[in-house]
């Protein structure tokens, strides 16, 4: 992984870390149902963001490389590899 998006994706997985900690504390002292769901909300946001630098590494890494190979079978590997990690969403 290139190591700054390796740094990005890190930070926001940190982030939503210490996010959802917080998430577990308000719903174990009860606090106000949309105050927990607006934090919830924060720390998908965080994992989408890490998600996102993730996947541009691997596009412009393993699935470039991939792609530029003449071996068609890998070729084919890597775009179903790619559709089913998307369609999961």
């Amino acid at each position: 992984m290139k190591p700054e998006l390796k740094q990005q994706s890190l930070l926001h997985l940190k982030k939503a870390e210490g996010m959802l900690k917080k998430v577990i504390q308000m719903l174990e002292k009860g606090e106000y149902c949309m105050d927990i769901v607006q934090q919830n909300q924060a720390v998908q946001g965080c994992l989408k963001s890490a998600e996102k630098v993730i996947l541009e590494n691997h596009l412009n890494t393993c699935f470039k490389s991939g792609m530029e190979s003449k071996n068609t079978s890998s070729q084919k590997k890597l775009i179903a590899e790619m559709l089913a990690v998307l369609n999961r969403k």
